[in-house]
């Protein structure tokens, strides 16, 4: 898995080596089960600790031929070695799915859902898990057969988004170990970017016969006629009918607003492209509110005006992923 932008950050991850030696060993995979291959374990700062008063005491015990420290000597090593079966045990068979994922604005948090399950009785205790070590989410599979997990990871820019592998972790019962595994999901989502005011969404207004009917005054069309009010403009009055019927009627006048919007790229001159999209971004996420047609004109990309979910997906998928190439490779250099 090659690394991003909005992978989070890890000095593990700076070594080459390490990452394709990780990926022969535990190649990317929907869903994972733990074994002995794929579960690490080491001593903590307190294990260490412990493992050294267990040697001072039997030095103590060798040079004062005390055999009562020799038997508290060996009682707290056999607490060592059987803290090591359970805190592997406490990863052994566990099962990590990839669920779904939910797209985020550059600068916010990506959510990830992430299932675990067990098998038979054996239960899980004081599980630690997500992508950013400062931040790990707690789970405990006890009653249920499974359960779902929701992780964040920040964002920083828009794209494509691969949060890399997960980190799950357990120090149960007594915190002398550390079991851990880094388990890749192959889960991605989308980056939109970061919405910026725009100012006034641009409007048009067409004489021809679409879009939705606006009745105003100022225009040619002539639309019918209505009981005549007081207040209304005398150039307005159907004088002819009122020659025949004696009835005072005014005359309606309507044009056919086109509530079909274009944003265009070329609304913002002088601006660069991360500027353009976030302003881009910000003015479909206002006309998603409303019930207009809006679509995108991008250099290469055109989006016919369309409204709903589905199409506002398509228009900020489209303005996530604008030469994106282009864009990774500008950050790298």
């Amino acid at each position: 898995m090659a690394s991003n932008a909005n992978t989070p950050d890890s000095t593990v991850w700076q070594s080459t080596r390490f990452r394709q030696w990780l990926s022969r060993r535990m190649p990317p995979s929907s869903a994972i089960t733990l074994d002995q291959k794929k579960i690490f374990i080491l001593p903590t700062r307190e294990g260490i600790f412990f493992s050294l008063l267990i040697v001072f005491m039997v030095l103590a015990g060798i040079n004062y031929q005390n055999s009562l420290i020799f038997a508290l000597a060996f009682l707290l090593a056999s607490l060592l070695m059987v803290s090591i079966l359970h805190t592997y045990r406490n990863l052994s068979g566990l099962t990590i799915l990839a669920g779904g994922t939910l797209p985020a604005f550059a600068g916010e948090d990506a959510e990830f859902t992430v299932v675990l399950s067990r098998f038979g009785a054996r239960t899980y205790e004081a599980l630690l898990l997500g992508w950013n070590r400062e931040l790990l989410q707690g789970a405990d599979l006890l009653e249920d057969e499974e359960v779902k997990v929701k992780l964040f990871v920040e964002t920083r820019v828009r794209g494509p988004m691969n949060p890399g592998r997960l980190l799950i972790q357990t120090y149960y019962p007594v915190g002398l170990f550390r079991s851990w595994t880094w388990a890749d999901l192959d889960m991605n989502t989308i980056v939109y970017p970061r919405p910026i005011p725009a100012g006034a969404i641009p409007s048009t207004t067409a004489t021809s016969n679409e879009g939705e009917l606006i009745q105003r005054e100022g225009v040619d069309d002539f639309y019918g006629l209505r009981e005549y009010q007081q207040g209304d403009p005398l150039k307005h009055v159907a004088w002819k009918s009122y020659a025949r019927t004696e009835e005072l009627l005014t005359k309606q006048f309507a044009a056919f607003a086109d509530r079909r919007v274009w944003l265009e790229w070329e609304f913002f001159p002088g601006m660069d492209r991360e500027a353009r999209l976030s302003r881009l971004c910000y003015w479909v996420l206002k006309l998603d509110a409303t019930n207009d047609e809006y679509g995108l004109r991008l250099p290469g990309v055109e989006i016919t005006p369309n409204r709903g979910p589905e199409h506002r997906e398509e228009v900020l998928k489209a303005l996530a992923l604008f030469e994106v190439d282009q864009f990774e490779i500008e950050k790298d250099s």
